[in-house]
């Protein structure tokens, strides 16, 4: 086992322990906060739906994202990283981040008003979601084009010879 494939391995293991902790979160906290929010909120009965569909919305492209992470993984492992595929799993993987973000930011007014009765206040976690993301995105975005760009010197490389 080489370092490369074991070097994959690790970080298909840290997806795949990403995936499991959020959707331990789905599980377990998504439901206490929505209840928590319908809680502070009586008369609003839509604010627990809300909660929901804000909170399993995200987790969508997120693992999406995912998988698109564990597929350009397996394109290491394959040699076939600097191909088209690979081009297109970072672009997925920015588009989920970009979507993630979109949600949160369309949803920060939601947690702002929970945030209102809340002491601590908690509104800066959806900005901590959103920032992250959009990190993501522009990571994703960046090595996108430098894989593009690579591709291209290799194509225009096996022309020449």
């Amino acid at each position: 086992m080489n370092v490369k494939r074991g070097s994959t391995t690790f970080l298909k293991a840290i997806i795949f322990l990403a995936g499991i902790a959020v959707l331990a979160l789905c599980i377990f906290l998504v439901p206490n906060f929505a209840n928590f929010s319908s809680n502070l909120y009586p008369n609003i009965a839509a604010i627990k739906y809300l909660v929901f569909i804000v909170m399993y919305g995200a987790t969508v492209p997120f693992y999406f994202a995912l998988y698109q992470a564990f597929n350009l993984l397996r394109y290491i492992d394959d040699n076939t990283a600097f191909s088209e595929l690979s081009v297109k799993a970072l672009k997925k993987i920015k588009y989920c981040a970009i979507a993630i973000s979109g949600i949160y930011v369309i949803a920060t007014p939601l947690f702002r008003f929970i945030a209102k009765k809340v002491d601590p206040p908690i509104g800066f976690l959806g900005l901590i979601i959103i920032f992250a993301s959009l990190v993501i995105a522009v990571f994703a975005a960046i090595l996108q084009q430098l894989l593009q760009e690579a591709i291209n010197i290799k194509s225009e490389n096996d022309l020449t010879v």
